[in-house]
């Protein structure tokens, strides 16, 4: 008899969302987690009395996380508070002035007919494309396989309407927006977000242009933190006999007759399991725990064609006075273009630049609880990246923490510097070691369309029987919504599969 019937290899969002629905399936599930916290990149730690968010910092298009909690038997209004953000952000431009975009459709619609009367008008019809896209998306795409053809069709039988939708997955993300928008002032808005999938908007695939208009579905922050998300996925779970080991670091995935048997752990210890499901990068799962011998020919050149996805520094920062900002997530201004040119002259060169396009995240605006009375905190994320062509990130990291907090107290947080009570920052270096993402890869894996759904690795292995896939390498892709969906397929996939 197996140890259990099923382990899940990390606690990430998806290793959480597959094993609690798998337990409530009524199977014995033992998830394994290498670091000592769950939640990956979706978690928050303390320092001082200020609460920073390890990675994510919000989250929307909250319906497939919603279904999860429904199959579990309860809510995740009940499980976890969210708090709506509005305004939803601000744009902080180069010459300093803000654009603050509200939580409503219809207001939206009228500040950017105050910039531009033509983009005005033509917000209505993004409005109403995006918003048809979003409604077959959430019904397909967050939640249904993607492992072959025949899973593709199945959504297209479901929902026909997607089919009006298949030409926009082979445009891009910028090239969707730009069909709508014309004003620099208003583009200025909508680019920056092309890289939450990994990409700049010339690569991004188009269905992902909806985002200007998701986060006008809602924004949202759990009070207490991101973490408060894996941690109702691990209590629901629980409830249903799920166990969750910390520091528990799986070193290789055993396989006898193309068929996963057990895990065995850093210590040497080994645990055997009907079913393993991963929520590790694929790459590290295939080419490390498991071994290339045991994949087909297509498949092993398949799994060494995924590049890594894109990674980023976060400067965790807690100050002593209310930091001169408009919202819990703060911008600065970037059109797709200026996105497109930071790709190819800093990424693609390894060429770091200190004032460049980010991410000003705001959290204790909307929870005053994570920092003491009258402080609050920041999480400030500029665009870097893993490779670079000069020095490495353990002799860069103090320099660049200064020069970050010169830039932003020069220009988008003024006096920042002089209010700073504790500061600290995960370069993409500091992601691989603690939470084992290879080259700091946030989102596992690249997510254009050469890696999208049916090109993405199978949720169901289609090589090695009773092994399963889940988190951002995983279909539908990065992101909180995205990997508790993969969670959901997964257990779907094995509920019918595996008996």
């Amino acid at each position: 008899m197996k140890d259990f019937d099923v382990i899940v290899i990390g606690a990430g969002l998806g290793g959480l969302s597959a094993g609690a629905l798998l337990a409530a399936q009524g199977r014995r599930v033992l998830v394994l987690e290498q670091y000592s916290q769950i939640g990956g990149c979706c978690s928050s730690f303390e320092r001082k009395g200020f609460h920073f968010d390890t990675g994510a910092s919000i989250v929307e298009i909250i319906q497939p996380i919603e279904k999860v909690f429904q199959k579990l038997g309860t809510t995740l209004q009940k499980e976890v508070d969210l708090i709506p953000c509005d305004p939803v952000m601000s744009i902080i431009r180069p010459d300093g002035s803000r654009m603050t975009i509200p939580f409503s459709i219809e207001k939206t619609g009228e500040l950017i007919r105050s910039i531009s009367p033509e983009d005005g008008r033509r917000w209505k019809d993004f409005v109403d494309f995006c918003s048809e896209m979003a409604d077959v998306t959430l019904d397909t795409f967050f939640n249904m396989p993607a492992d072959s053809m025949t899973d593709l069709f199945a959504m297209l039988g479901k929902q026909p309407r997607m089919a009006k939708y298949l030409p926009v997955f082979f445009a891009s993300y910028q090239h969707v927006l730009e069909r709508f928008f014309k004003d620099e002032r208003v583009l200025q808005s909508m680019g920056y977000q092309a890289l939450y999938f990994g990409f700049p908007p010339a690569l991004v695939p188009g269905p992902y242009a909806m985002i200007p208009y998701t986060e006008q579905m809602g924004i949202y922050y759990p009070r207490g933190g991101m973490l408060q998300i894996p941690e109702a996925l691990r209590r629901v779970g629980e409830r249903f006999g799920m166990q969750v080991w910390l520091n528990a670091r799986v070193e290789k995935v055993t396989v006898r007759d193309q068929r996963a048997q057990s895990v065995i752990l850093a210590g040497g210890s080994e645990i055997s399991a009907q079913v393993v499901v991963s929520d590790i990068n694929a790459r590290t799962l295939y080419q490390k725990m498991i071994g290339e011998e045991y994949l087909s020919p297509l498949a092993r050149r398949g799994i060494r064609s995924y590049a890594y996805s894109k990674a980023v520094p976060m400067l965790y920062v807690g100050v002593d006075y209310p930091p001169p900002l408009e919202a819990h997530h703060n911008l600065i201004a970037a059109t797709p273009e200026d996105v497109n040119q930071y790709w190819w002259k800093h990424v693609e060169q390894g060429k770091l630049d200190y004032e460049t396009i980010g991410l000003i995240c705001w959290p204790s605006h909307t929870d005053a609880s994570l920092a003491p009375k009258g402080n609050h905190a920041l999480n400030i994320i500029p665009e870097g990246f893993y490779n670079l062509a000069d020095g490495n990130w353990d002799d860069l990291k103090e320099e660049y923490i200064q020069k970050e907090l010169d830039y932003y107290s020069r220009f988008a947080i003024p006096g920042l510097k002089e209010h700073v009570q504790y500061v600290e920052c995960s370069t993409p270096l500091d992601y691989e070691r603690r939470l084992c993402l290879p080259q700091g890869a946030i989102y596992a894996l690249q997510e254009d369309l050469t890696a999208l759904a049916v090109f993405r690795p199978a949720v169901r292995s289609k090589n090695i029987r009773g092994l399963y896939l889940a988190g951002a390498s995983a279909h539908p892709g990065g992101g909180v919504p995205s990997t508790i969906a993969s969670g959901m397929i997964a257990a779907n996939l094995i509920e019918k599969y595996e008996q």
